[in-house]
C-alpha cells in the first residue's frame, strides 16, 4: 500500500454525503440540524475525507490524529462510534464509514470541497417545532461534546431537562403464564432486552421495570409470554400511561426457534406508534440481537438471576451459566461481561484465596467483552465496575460517561457514577445521580438505596442514611455492605442497642469479620471517609 499523504488538517468547508462539514467550527449540518463534534472526531472525519474511498489503517489514524500522544486503540474506536452516531451511520450497513476488518476504515460517501453557504434563515415554525429543534441541538451536544463536560450532577440535570420534554415509555415486566421455566426466562429476557433496545433511540426516555402503578405520563408497554403445544405465544400491549387507554395490542404465535426474529420485530413496531423521530440507523440498531442461540440466551438469563442474589453459592452458579452460554456462542459479549462480574464479586467479597488473580481475570473478561461489542451499555458498565474495583476511578467514570451518551436512559450507568462519587469523597454529587437513576428505574434494586444511604452517611444526614439503608436491607437482608453502613449510622447516631444488633448480624453473615480486612478490597479512596467508617466500626469491636 502506498504511503498516505501528510495530514493537512483541512480547515476549509466540504460536503460529505448529505452533511456540510465545517472543520474550523467542529460542526456538521444537514437538513436544518446542526451537530457539534469533538475535535478528534472531526480530525478523523477530515483525514478520511482527504482520501475518499481509500482504506486508512488504524495505526495511521492514531499516529496522525493523535500525533505525539500515545493512546490505545480504544480512543480511535470511541471516536469512530461517536462519528457514526453524529452522521446517523449504521456500521452493519454503512453509508459513510466502512470498517475494513483487520485493516482500518474508509470513507465511502461522496466528498465535495467548496465554500459553505451561510446558514439559511429558519422558516416559520410552530412552538412545538422550535422546541423540537432546540432539543435536537441539545441532543447533538450531549452525544458528541468533548471531555470538557460540566460536573456530572449538572450534566445529569441538563439531561433530565431534555428528557422531561421527550416522549416517555415505561416497560412493565412481562408476565410468564403458567409454570413453564422457559416462559419465565423468556419473559425476563424480553423485558430487559426491550428496555435496552428502546434506549438506543435518542429523543425517547425509557423507564425500566415499571412494576406496580403506571407512570403518570407517556406510554406503558406490558405483555405476557406463554409456551403452549410447542409454540411461543407473546401478547404485547401499548397504552396511554395517564388514561390507561389501550393504543395497540398484538398477539404473536411463533415456534421457539423464531424467538429472536420476534424480538427483531417488536421494538420497531412499538417505535412506529410513538411520536419520536427515529432514524433508519437507530431502527436497525434496535433490531440487533446479542446472540441468536436460544439455548445460550436461556443460560445467560439463568446466570443473570443468580448473579443478582450477590451470594457466594449463587455467584458460582451464575459463573457456570455464563460459561455454558459462551460455549454455545463464542461471540456473546454480554455473557463475557457478566462472567467478568462473577470474578469481580469474588475479589470484592473475599470469596477466593487469590483475590488479585480474580480481579485480573475480571479485567481480562471485561476488556474482551468491550472489544467484542463496544456498542452496548453493559460492556461499558462492567469495564467501569472492574476499573472501580482496581481503584481506577477516573477510568471508570470515562467509561460510564460514554455509556450514558450511547444510552441516555441507562439507569445503572448513572447509579454507578453516583457510587464512585462517594468513593472519591464527593458524596453530595452522588445524590442527584442516584435520583436520575431511580426515575429511570422506578423499581430500583437494593443497590440504589445502599448507594444513597452511604452517601448520606458521609454528607452527615443520618436520618436519610438510615431510611435508605433500611430500604436496601428490606430488599436484600443478607447484603453485608448494607449491614456495615447501617451499623456505622447507628454508632454515629448514638443508638448503641441498634448498632450492637447490626454487629451481630454482620458476624453471622461473615464470621471473623474485621473492618480492616473488609476495607482491603473496598474501593473507597477518601481517607477522611475511611477513617470515619473505621472509627465507627471499631467501637463495635469490628
Amino acid at each position: 500500500m502506498r504511503n498516505p499523504p501528510p495530514f493537512s488538517g483541512l480547515q476549509g468547508a466540504l460536503r460529505v454525503g448529505e452533511w456540510t462539514v465545517e472543520p474550523a467550527l467542529d460542526r456538521l449540518s444537514a437538513a436544518g440540524k446542526t451537530v457539534k463534534l469533538e475535535s478528534k472526531a472531526m480530525a478523523v472525519l477530515v483525514y478520511l475525507a482527504e482520501r475518499p474511498g481509500e482504506v486508512v489503517g488504524r495505526e495511521t489514524l492514531l499516529a496522525e490524529v493523535w500525533k505525539g500522544v500515545f493512546v490505545g486503540d480504544d480512543s480511535l474506536t470511541q471516536v469512530v462510534i461517536k462519528l457514526r452516531k453524529a452522521l446517523g451511520d449504521d456500521p452493519d450497513r454503512p453509508k459513510y464509514i466502512e470498517t475494513i476488518t483487520k485493516r482500518g476504515y474508509r470513507l465511502i460517501a461522496p466528498v465535495t470541497r467548496g465554500a459553505v453557504r451561510s446558514s439559511p434563515r429558519l422558516p416559520w415554525l410552530s412552538v412545538a417545532g422550535i422546541t423540537a429543534a432546540l432539543l435536537g441541538a441539545f441532543a447533538a451536544w450531549w452525544y458528541t461534546s468533548s471531555p470538557e463536560l460540566p460536573p456530572l450532577p449538572q450534566a445529569a440535570a441538563s439531561s433530565e431537562a431534555v428528557r422531561s420534554a421527550q416522549p416517555a415509555i415505561a416497560i412493565r415486566a412481562f408476565e410468564a403464564i403458567g409454570n413453564d421455566p422457559q416462559a419465565t426466562l423468556l419473559a425476563q429476557g424480553i423485558t430487559a432486552d426491550l428496555v435496552t433496545d428502546l434506549s438506543k433511540v435518542f429523543g425517547l426516555t425509557v423507564i425500566g421495570d415499571a412494576t406496580g402503578d403506571a407512570p403518570s405520563t407517556g406510554y406503558l408497554v406490558s405483555g405476557s409470554v406463554q409456551r403452549l403445544d410447542e409454540r411461543l405465544r407473546l401478547h404485547v400491549r401499548l397504552a396511554d400511561a395517564k388514561t390507561g387507554k389501550q393504543l395497540w395490542s398484538e398477539r404473536f404465535d411463533r415456534a421457539p426457534k423464531d424467538f429472536f426474529a420476534l424480538q427483531d420485530e417488536l421494538g420497531p413496531k412499538i417505535l412506529q406508534l410513538l411520536p419520536a423521530k427515529v432514524s433508519e440507523a437507530e431502527m436497525r440498531r434496535v433490531s440487533q440481537r446479542h446472540t441468536r442461540n436460544l439455548e445460550a440466551y436461556e443460560y445467560f438469563q439463568r446466570g443473570q438471576s443468580a448473579l443478582l442474589v450477590r451470594q457466594k453459592a449463587e455467584n458460582e452458579t451464575a459463573r457456570e451459566m455464563f460459561r455454558r452460554a459462551i460455549a454455545l456462542d463464542a461471540n456473546f459479549a454480554r455473557a463475557y461481561a457478566a462472567l467478568a462480574l462473577t470474578y469481580a464479586a469474588d475479589y470484592r467479597n473475599q470469596w477466593t484465596a487469590d483475590g488479585n488473580a480474580a480481579l485480573d481475570r475480571a479485567f481480562e473478561l471485561a476488556r474482551t467483552a468491550y472489544q467484542m461489542n463496544p456498542d452496548i451499555a453493559e460492556t461499558y458498565w462492567v469495564l467501569a465496575f472492574v476499573h472501580l474495583e482496581r481503584r481506577q476511578h477516573d477510568l471508570a467514570l470515562q467509561h460510564l460517561e460514554a455509556a450514558v451518551r450511547l444510552y441516555p436512559s441507562f439507569a445503572d450507568g448513572y447509579a454507578l457514577m453516583g457510587g464512585i462519587k462517594t468513593y472519591v469523597g464527593r458524596p453530595a454529587e452522588t445524590v442527584p445521580l442516584i435520583r436520575v437513576a431511580m426515575r429511570l428505574a422506578p423499581q430500583p434494586s437494593y443497590l440504589y438505596f445502599l448507594l444513597l444511604g452511604r452517601a448520606y452517611l458521609f454528607i452527615g444526614d443520618l436520618e436519610q442514611a438510615r431510611v435508605n439503608l433500611e430500604q436496601a436491607l428490606a430488599r436484600n437482608p443478607a447484603n453485608l455492605e448494607s449491614r456495615v453502613y447501617m451499623a456505622a449510622v447507628h454508632v454515629i447516631a448514638g443508638d448503641q442497642a441498634a448498632a450492637g444488633w447490626e454487629a451481630e448480624e454482620i458476624r453471622a453473615l461473615r464470621p471473623g469479620f474485621t473492618s480492616r480486612a473488609w476495607m482491603e478490597t473496598d474501593p473507597m479512596t477518601d481517607s477522611a471517609q475511611k477513617a470515619k467508617l473505621a472509627q465507627a466500626l471499631g467501637q463495635l469491636g469490628l
